[in-house]
């Protein structure tokens, strides 16, 4: 595309993902503006743990997890929570998950986004040069667990990809060594590690800080604005229909996390994409940890974040819906314990005691890997989406990325993995329903299945 194109790109979607491509599209030369139906960064950038870390880029489909998820039906309390939605696009997905499970997948899979993420830190520096407060430390990040066996699983999966770029120690830790990792450790832990120059951040300073950046540099940002369409000419996008009128584009990119989906049937796409519903809230723990923490039995996240700590955890399968179910927080809370000691005594402690509880739904692709490409059958139209539980470490490296190939049109080599099409002749597709210049639907496209 010419950079001297006088309509910008439309960025939709407010949250790290979306704003970092913005940031590097304005960086090259390009008009941008940046829409939400929400506030910026009020989705899965606001309320996640925070963590910027090459060695948990394993995706969520893993061997054995399709197991563990069948187990989980009518256990609300379980890490990994599937509650079955009667529809056909649902199934689908499971299906999709399913197959994903297997060994050969995750690994070719967990190497993709490993060597994606690797350029991460670099990118976060490229944001601190330009006056971007990141909050970005580098602790390292302190694996816990009660169990020696999976202690010893997780260090395997992760000491035989560290060609990525991260440093896991030979030696488990037990006893005294492994308390003595983080003041904030106590109850049945048995064994642990650190990995050294893993990263947090504050995810709502980041994003803030980010926005005021882009709009120093020019980028307009609309927030509170629902994208309801499209208007196409010639073929291809020429404006998006917004709940208050229209904005003109030279391209579109759809950053929008699991509402990517609706936005993308307008242009006779169907992504297999599901909303995996997180949690978390803030307590002030004492003493508090000094590094971001992974409760590894029990996949929670904590994080020093803010001056309190955030807890973290579950990947709730139950639609793309933002309804907080209580007894997951209580069974977080929970379950940290086992780690952290006991921070209160009894369940009716909680409402007193956390602050900031937050449910949002991350969005997640059958195979775990984001999807970074052009829409297929739409010319000027590209998506970044499906970043699970990954999106604030791969926010800088997917933004570069996407505005080189918006800009220049040619797909880096590193998106390799992360077509839209892989998927294809999986499922089926059914034409958009987007609104053409003329009045008319675009023509039927297939992203996948």
């Amino acid at each position: 595309m010419s950079t001297e194109s006088r309509a910008p790109v439309v960025v939709i979607g407010g949250g790290a993902i979306g704003l970092c491509t913005a940031f590097h599209l304005r960086r090259l030369g390009v008009p941008v503006h940046v829409v939400d139906r929400g506030p910026v960064g009020g989705g899965s950038s606001w309320g996640n743990a925070g963590w910027v870390c090459l060695s948990h880029s394993a995706p969520v489909p893993a061997p054995g997890v399709i197991w563990y998820a069948a187990r989980s039906i009518g256990r609300p309390d379980s890490p990994l929570y599937l509650r079955l939605q009667p529809t056909p696009a649902f199934l689908r997905w499971l299906v999709l998950f399913q197959r994903s499970c297997a060994r050969t997948a995750f690994d070719r899979g967990y190497a993709a986004v490993a060597e994606f993420a690797q350029a991460t830190f670099e990118r976060f520096a490229e944001l601190a040069d330009a006056d971007v407060v990141t909050t970005l430390t580098r602790p390292g990040l302190v694996h816990a667990y009660s169990s020696m066996a999976e202690a010893r699983r997780t260090h395997g999966i992760q000491r035989a990809m560290a060609w990525a770029g991260y440093d896991v120690p030979g030696e488990i830790l037990t006893g005294k060594e492994v308390m003595a990792l983080d003041p904030a450790l106590g109850g049945k832990v048995e064994a642990g590690y650190l990995v050294p120059g893993e990263g947090v951040v504050n995810p709502t300073a980041f994003v803030a800080s980010l926005t005021d950046r882009l709009r120093h540099d020019g980028v307009g940002v609309t927030e509170h604005e629902a994208v309801r369409g499209f208007h196409f000419r010639d073929g291809r996008i020429a404006a998006l229909r917004t709940t208050s009128g229209d904005i003109e584009c030279s391209s579109v990119v759809v950053a929008a996390g699991a509402w990517s989906v609706d936005l993308l049937r307008w242009l006779g796409v169907r992504l297999p994409l599901q909303a995996g519903k997180g949690y978390s809230f803030s307590v002030d723990l004492d003493p508090a940890p000094e590094h971001p923490l992974y409760l590894g039995d029990k996949h929670i996240a904590v994080s020093p974040i803010g001056g309190a700590t955030r807890i973290a955890g579950t990947m709730e399968l139950s639609g793309n819906n933002r309804r907080l179910d209580w007894r997951r927080v209580v069974a977080i809370a929970h379950a940290s314990r086992d780690y952290l000691g006991h921070w209160y005594d009894n369940a009716d402690d909680l409402m007193a005691l956390i602050h900031d509880p937050w449910v949002g739904g991350r969005p997640m692709m059958p195979d775990g890997l984001p999807v970074l490409d052009r829409v297929p059958g739409s010319p000027n139209a590209y998506v970044a989406t499906g970043h699970g539980m990954l999106g604030i470490t791969l926010a800088p490296v997917t933004g570069k990325a996407m505005a080189d190939y918006v800009v220049t049109g040619r797909r880096p080599a590193e998106l390799a993995a992360f077509r839209a099409d892989r998927f294809r002749g999986l499922l089926a597709h059914r034409p958009g329903g987007g609104v053409t210049a003329a009045g008319r639907a675009p023509g039927p496209a297939s992203c996948g299945p």
